[in-house]
């Protein structure tokens, strides 16, 4: 197939089919572990560095891929098998495919007709070389009534912060799938705030073409496809990432480091500048494309469009009548944060070109001058400023009134929970003001969220519950149709995982506020999360000094969720051997927004 045709179209496979060949692409260490079945006999002139992964499950359907490439070069003709049993005594469909040089040597087939809530096993087979085998599991029937459904969801990997141990910790957890909310990879390598240490396993990245950050900020980041390519084959070349894609199918969608930090549409914002990058947008979007395991039934991609939309990844997925997950996009469509960089600048008399005014335009924006600005940004574009653009907006809700099972849940990258901080009392000018802490979460689109929140209300949609990443920071509260608690109706909940290894949300905080009379109020993490909650009554838990991942255990009476809370590295630089922490437990039952926290579990 052409590129257009194997990046735009939907590649069906039926468990009758014989063959079909596609388009591919690749790479990374070749340490892949053995994940199901016995060792793959002696080959040696092709191999899959990467393992194998499966993601997208539906009731009737599974998206299957890996990277296979050969000592010779050249395109790799290889096999996809399916089968009930471990052992592959009996295959439901084999699938010819083709990896190439044009994608990297990727591949993937969505393989359709199978049986809903089943189990299946997967390999590839290219000459007498065999892949890993993977497990994979299909959805519940759209009418049946599933007693439990259990999944995870993790974020922001870092691959030079922290380590990994979380990935082992979910490795072990008896879950039907996981969810990827974002960041996936970081675009920079050496970024000043990529500083702290990374385990022995995990050494420094080195990009074929790399641009400067600037601002002051550090580092190189990813800008060309190669970078953006060699980024996704470091990550994957992790032992633990790959056994977490052959056990479980993943759905997968961004949020900013797959492209650039804190973005916008096709603007990276590393300076004041707010520069537009078209091209390494499309560089990213196309490296997503080949890397992610979609369903490109549901997400398209056109090569030949020459915008940096030529990408639609938001989707759903029902699993029977118990859950719906509704997965959005926050960062193609929306709206240039409500205060411009250069415009804050400006006004500062800073400099509006190579400037960094990030703080005061994004974080910790005093909360009058983000409600002034978002008035003056209506007025430009004759509408209010949007989280999810309209075509995406009107989607979500469609898809949440239309929404027939007992759950709805939101695959949501950022933040809903409210996180003001009031100093008017507390600190001396010009800090004496009501801060937005993070205005490039919802926060900072208060217009947006309240119209989704609204229409929950209007509409009596029950029992939403928002999954979400981003912030490094495990938080759970209980979300308004207006955040003021005093006048505001609960219509959902938000539940914050922390990052897998970036460094904490507090971290980033305590960093940023040296040197200022504000130094002590993040004296702590304690200290800290006292004053979120102090400020914003409607957290139900907090802890912004966090890394880990989160499991959800939906039933129809209850949602229940566990925080996962890791070590940091050892003082030698080493991962803890043992990685655990703690766990907290917190369960939110059907027809409520009231979150019960039961912490040290």
């Amino acid at each position: 197939m052409d590129r257009r045709k194997f990046l735009s179209s939907a590649m069906y496979f039926t468990v009758a089919s014989a063959t079909a060949t596609l388009a591919a692409c690749g790479g990374g260490s070749d340490s892949t572990p053995e994940i199901f079945g016995p060792p793959a006999p002696a080959g040696g002139t092709f191999s899959f560095p990467l393992g194998v992964a499966s993601g997208d499950p539906k009731d009737s359907s599974v998206v299957f891929w890996t990277r296979c490439i050969s000592k010779n070069g050249g395109d790799v003709p290889l096999r996809l098998e399916v089968s009930p049993s471990s052992d592959f005594s009996s295959n439901v469909s084999t699938v010819a495919l083709t990896a190439s040089d044009k994608y990297d040597w990727t591949v993937r087939a969505k393989l359709t007709g199978l049986s809903p809530a089943t189990r299946y096993y997967y390999r590839f087979v290219a000459g007498q070389d065999i892949s890993p085998v993977g497990s994979t599991k299909t959805a519940p029937a759209p009418s049946a009534s599933p007693s439990q459904l259990k999944f995870a969801w993790f974020t922001c990997q870092d691959w030079s912060v922290n380590h990994w141990g979380a990935m082992e910790l979910m490795a072990n957890e008896d879950i039907d799938f996981m969810v990827h909310l974002g960041d996936y990879i970081y675009e920079t390598v050496g970024a000043n705030f990529q500083a702290g240490a990374a385990e022995p396993a995990h050494g420094r990245i080195s990009l074929p073409n790399g641009g400067s950050t600037g601002g002051g900020k550090g580092g190189l980041y990813a800008t060309t496809l190669d970078d953006y390519r060699t980024l996704y084959r470091t990550y994957r070349s992790d032992a633990r990432l790959q056994t977490l894609h052959a056990k479980f199918p993943m759905i997968a969608i961004w949020d900013d480091h797959e492209f650039s930090d804190d973005c916008w549409q096709d603007h990276q914002t590393y300076t004041n500048a707010n520069l537009q990058q078209t091209a390494r947008r499309r560089a990213a979007n196309q490296a997503w494309a080949e890397y992610m395991v979609v369903d490109f039934g549901d997400v398209s991609f056109d090569l030949s469009k020459s915008s940096y939309d030529n990408i639609k990844i938001y989707r759903d997925f029902k699993f029977g009548n118990l859950m719906h997950l509704v997965m959005t996009d926050e960062r193609l469509y929306r709206d240039d944060h409500m205060i411009g960089e250069a415009e804050l600048a400006f006004l500062l008399g800073h400099d509006q070109v190579n400037g960094d005014d990030s703080t005061g335009a994004r974080y910790f924006v005093p909360r009058a001058l983000l409600e002034q600005f978002e008035g003056l940004d209506t007025v430009d574009l004759k509408r209010v400023p949007s989280m999810l653009g309209a075509a995406q907006t009107q989607w979500w809700k469609d898809t949440m009134k239309g929404a027939s099972a007992t759950w709805k849940v939101w695959g949501n990258e950022v933040t809903l929970n409210r996180m003001w901080v009031d100093l008017r009392q507390m600190a001396p000018a010009p800090y004496n003001q009501q801060y937005v802490v993070n205005a490039d979460c919802w926060d900072g689109y208060p217009s947006a969220r309240k119209d989704l929140m609204s229409f929950l209300k209007a509409q009596n949609i029950q029992n939403v519950v928002a999954i979400t990443g981003d912030l490094h920071a495990f938080q759970c509260g209980v979300i308004r149709d207006n955040p003021d608690p005093a006048v505001g109706s609960p219509v959902a909940v938000d539940f914050v995982a922390a990052g897998i290894s970036s460094s904490s949300f507090y971290q980033y905080i305590k960093a940023g506020a040296q040197g200022t009379p504000l130094t002590a109020l993040v004296a702590s993490p304690a200290t800290f999360d006292g004053l979120i909650r102090g400020n914003n009554p409607d957290f139900a838990y907090v802890d912004h000094d966090a890394q880990g991942y989160a499991v959800a255990t939906v039933t129809p009476s209850a949602m229940t969720v566990l925080f996962n809370k890791v070590k940091p590295l050892n003082s030698d630089g080493t991962k803890p051997a043992a990685p655990l922490l703690k766990r907290t437990r917190i369960t939110v039952a059907a027809g409520s927004n009231k979150p019960i926290v039961e912490d040290n579990v």
